[in-house]
């Protein structure tokens, strides 16, 4: 049996950056990927890479204007095979990366516990066991899939994995569910000129959201041909000659019909354990499936320390970063934590994305705080009005006491940039008059702060 300092399972962004890092201490480490085509992990194939390159495409496509939907599926079959070409190169670049470490060993297969320091690989070449001083899993996140009547049969049915994956631009795409996933592909497709409805089973549209901006991107969604339709339950879904046919109910318990000649299932995402094996290794699991861990991400099995995904918690490529950042730190004797992690930012990249950090309005007044709110409309700001995006609506939300930064919403266009402006301001735990009165390059989107901050 071959012996290793750390195996880690999982290619993703955590685990691969460890992999490099540990070798490059000299330690003898091995990598478990199950899938050939996963090297990177989630973010680099199936996740952040490629959907930011087909929403980029999207952008151009509708900057086009092509009169026919023959012209919209050209253009987006031709942004399928842009991305496929995309993820294959980093695919093999972060491969290579590390295979060519002296000390790391690259192994394709499902991995699986047989104990505590013992992992069994079932490859195409048959079982191989391995042990390691340390283990590391980071196997990610996996779609739900909900318990639809004739779901998982139906040969229209895609995951935002494998709708990727299809070159056919669908004329007509239901989307099952209105969270982040769903809004982002729903952008994405309208762009491309597909005709889309998002079924959400919320009463409210992102109710996790400032109502004003909630509801101002559901405007900017609709003036796009997409529409939502809030409050609604999916019976079951059933093939047809030419695509399928969803069933769904509403608040009224009026039942109806939807034609689709694609169906996103956008539900959510949950831990990616199934096959580990993980009571063989004594790690324990949370009632949603996540691996409990520590502040320094080590599980009840001092040695079994779980990162991204898998762990519960934001689902974000920096998330998983930063996590290898606190595990790295720990295993040098640092003092980096979970307890130093705060104020997390997050950006959905629908047009115009839609960023956040801290608390909302509602979120701060329930905490107790007594708030100034400030709002300002994107076609206020002089980079947006010379570069024709001027939908979108900007808030802060202030401590009225402190002057401390609570809570910022973004949908604006470069909002992903903006927000992590914002973010710093509020780790440095400076007052809102930083941003205020911060000298920003002209004209840009950034300096929209000076004016937003403007209380």
């Amino acid at each position: 049996m071959k012996k290793y300092e750390a195996i880690i399972i999982g290619f993703g962004k955590g685990g691969k950056t460890l992999a490099a890092a540990l070798a490059n201490q000299g330690k003898r480490v091995a990598i478990i990927e199950q899938s050939e085509v996963m090297y990177g992990g989630t973010c680099v194939n199936v996740g952040c890479i490629p959907t930011k390159a087909l929403v980029h495409h999207a952008k151009l496509s509708e900057l086009m204007h092509y009169q026919t939907f023959a012209e919209q599926a050209a253009a987006y079959s031709m942004a399928i095979t842009k991305k496929n070409k995309l993820t294959e190169t980093l695919r093999n670049k972060f491969f290579d990366n590390l295979d060519s470490q002296e000390t790391v060993t690259i192994y394709t297969g499902k991995a699986s516990f047989e104990d505590s320091h013992t992992v069994s690989i079932q490859s195409e070449e048959g079982i191989e066991t391995i042990s390691g001083e340390r283990i590391f899993i980071n196997t990610g996140a996996t779609p739900v899939i909900p318990g639809i009547a004739g779901l998982e049969s139906s040969l229209h049915v895609y995951t935002s994995a494998t709708l990727m994956e299809q070159t056919e631009l669908p004329k007509r795409l239901l989307i099952i569910g209105g969270g982040y996933i769903g809004l982002e592909f729903a952008s994405m497709y309208a762009g491309f000129g597909a005709k889309v409805t998002v079924l959400d089973g919320n009463q409210s549209f992102l109710p996790r959201e400032e109502r004003e901006i909630a509801e101002a991107v559901r405007q900017s969604l609709q003036e796009r041909g997409g529409e939502i339709k809030l409050g609604v339950t999916v019976q079951s879904v059933q093939d047809q000659e030419h695509g399928a046919l969803v069933t769904v109910s509403d608040a009224k318990n009026l039942t109806y019909t939807l034609e689709g000649d694609a169906i996103l299932i956008a539900t959510g995402r949950k831990p990616n354990t199934e096959g580990l094996m993980l009571q063989q290794a004594g790690v324990k699991v949370s009632d949603r499936g996540a691996i409990e861990v520590n502040e320094v991400l080590q599980t009840n099995i001092s040695h079994i320390y779980a990162l991204g995904d898998v762990k519960g918690g934001p689902q974000f490529t920096y998330i998983s970063l930063d996590d290898f950042r606190i595990i790295l730190d720990h295993l040098k004797g640092g003092n980096r934590s979970l307890v130093q992690r705060k104020n997390i930012p997050y950006a959905v990249f629908i047009d115009p994305p839609l960023s956040r950090v801290g608390l909302t309005e509602s979120e701060a007044i329930a905490q107790g705080y007594e708030v100034k709110i400030s709002t300002l409309s994107a076609a206020a700001i002089p980079r947006a009005k010379l570069t024709e995006e001027t939908k979108g609506l900007l808030k802060a939300v202030i401590d009225a006491k402190t002057d401390a930064i609570l809570g910022c919403t973004l949908f604006c266009a470069s909002s992903q940039e903006m927000i992590n402006i914002v973010r710093m301001a509020m780790e440095l735990e400076q007052p809102y008059t930083l941003l205020r009165d911060f000298i920003f390059t002209h004209p840009t989107m950034s300096e929209a702060l000076n004016d937003l901050f403007q209380l």
